[in-house]
This record gives C-alpha cells, sequence and structure tokens, in this order.
C-alpha cells in the first residue's frame, strides 16, 4: 500500500472527504515547490475550511426554501428605473441582517418581487446567516392546520429566531382573520432581532383587508416593520407577458353591465407621513 493510498484511507475514516479528495495533487505540489511542511500542513488545513465553507453555504441556500435561485445580477434593472440598483444593495449587504432591518417590495404578479426577495435572501446565505422563505399562503395553511397553540407556537419559532425571514405573495389569496393574530406574533417577535423581507400585490393601505378589516393591528404590524424598513413600489407590465397582447380584465355588475376597473394595488398608501424612500415610488 503507497503512503497516499494509507493517508487518503484515514482522512476517509476521520470524515475528511475534501482532504481526501486534494491530498494526493498537494503532496505532488509540495515535492515540486519544495515546500516545507509547515507550508504544506498550512495549504491542506484551508483547503479543508474552504471545504466546510462551501459545504454551510449549500446546506444554508437547501434550508431557506428558496423557490428558485435568482442573483442580483440576473435581475432587469432596465425593465424596472424606478428602483436604483445602488440603493437597493444596501440589502445585499450584512448591516441589513445586523440593524434587523425590513424590506417590503409591492407591486403586481410578474415584476420581480420574489426574483429581488430571493436574491437577497442567497447573498444572506453566503454570508452565513440562517434564512427561511415561504409564502404567506404557505404559513397562512401550516397555522390554519395547527391541532392546537403548541403546535402553531412550532410552527412560528423557526421563523422568528432565523436571522433573515422572506415572506411571499401576501395577499394574492384571502387570508383568514386568525393570520393577523399569527402575523402581528411573527412580526412582533423579529422586531430588532432579524431582518424581514414581504412582498406584495397589495398596497400597505388594503393591508387590514387581507386578514379580515383589523386596521388597528395591521397598522401595530406596519408600525414595527417600517421603524427600521422601507418600501418599494414595483411597476410596468409582467415579464411573463414580454411580447405579448396585453390583457384587459374588466369586472362586471351583477346586472351584466361592464364597470370601469378602479385603481390597480399599486396605488401609492396614505398611512400618516410614510412615503416612498429613494428608489421607490
Amino acid at each position: 500500500m503507497s503512503i497516499i493510498t494509507a493517508v487518503e484511507q484515514k482522512l476517509t475514516h476521520l470524515k475528511l472527504g475534501r482532504l481526501r479528495e486534494v491530498v494526493a495533487s498537494a503532496i505532488a505540489q509540495a515535492e515540486e515547490h519544495q515546500l516545507g511542511y509547515g507550508e504544506f500542513l498550512d495549504e491542506l488545513l484551508a483547503e479543508e475550511l474552504l471545504g466546510r465553507q462551501e459545504h454551510q453555504i449549500q446546506r444554508k441556500l437547501k434550508q431557506a426554501g428558496f423557490p428558485y435561485a435568482a442573483t442580483l445580477e440576473q435581475f432587469d434593472w432596465q425593465a424596472r428605473p424606478e428602483l436604483k440598483r445602488a440603493v437597493m444593495m444596501r440589502y445585499f449587504d450584512s448591516a441589513f441582517v445586523e440593524k434587523a432591518g425590513a424590506l417590503i417590495l409591492i407591486g403586481p404578479s410578474g415584476l420581480g418581487k420574489t426574483h429581488l426577495a430571493t436574491a437577497v435572501g442567497t447573498r444572506m446565505a453566503q454570508l452565513g446567516y440562517s434564512v427561511r422563505f415561504l409564502t404567506a399562503q404557505h404559513l397562512a395553511n401550516q397555522v390554519l392546520g395547527a391541532a392546537n397553540r403548541a403546535a402553531v407556537s412550532t410552527i412560528l419559532q423557526p421563523l422568528i429566531r432565523c436571522q433573515v425571514l422572506i415572506l411571499d405573495e401576501f395577499g394574492y389569496l384571502p387570508s383568514d382573520p386568525q393570520f393577523g393574530s399569527v402575523l402581528y406574533e411573527l412580526v412582533s417577535g423579529r422586531y430588532g432581532k432579524g431582518a424581514t423581507v414581504i412582498t406584495s400585490n397589495k398596497s400597505l393601505t388594503t393591508w387590514g383587508d387581507v386578514c379580515g378589516g383589523d386596521t388597528a393591528l395591521m397598522m401595530a404590524i406596519l408600525d414595527r416593520l417600517l421603524h427600521y424598513g422601507e418600501v418599494f413600489y414595483l411597476r410596468g407590465a409582467s415579464y411573463r407577458l414580454r411580447g405579448r397582447e396585453p390583457v384587459q380584465l374588466v369586472p362586471t355588475s351583477t346586472n351584466g353591465a361592464g364597470s370601469h376597473p378602479t385603481s390597480g394595488p399599486t396605488a401609492a398608501p396614505v398611512l400618516g407621513n410614510i412615503s416612498a424612500p429613494e428608489g421607490g415610488e
């Protein structure tokens, strides 16, 4: 048995898979460059650390539950001139987590809200933070299906403890009034402790309607989100419908006559002194 084979077997037994993959080439390079024992050992350990870091990142990305892979570089900034790349970059920095910030992205379907949210989460996972991604409807279904209060706490605690939470598609489907109190518990538990990203197709002024019309409760939720957070409105046509004829949906009245559509979900909110930040609407 050669010395390299013996070393590889020992590394396998020690579960040092990364070193086992590179030890033969590392020995050859050490001989070629006449590295000292210390230099050779330092390079081996650096390789093992790199492997563990990569493994940890992959594990965090898998645990996050992203719907698909998305990065900042893949986002079409020219199609969304209302967003400034330089402004959005602050949410791809560790300060976003350390300051327990909040990012709310509002606009119709197909404008890239989920892409941006996923890109933020991916970046945070790469920086070593724990991230969780789920849709508001999935969370509502979990909570409403819970057998008792203890089961609800079991669902919420990992979402409260994670360093970055992404709640996608809030308001796309009507929610049970009970969901409002659950959302408050979630946001309140994370307040000042972790970063939160929410995407929605509903203006902030209508968020109370989504959870049974409890405006006071929703204002308490927004108060905590906006204390360290900002809102960005996305506008334009869905990227999924590029090159196709626009579809106009006209609601009909009870007597069958057509009626004029009301303003869309991206109408600017009127909540005290809330104003859109630079880069938003």
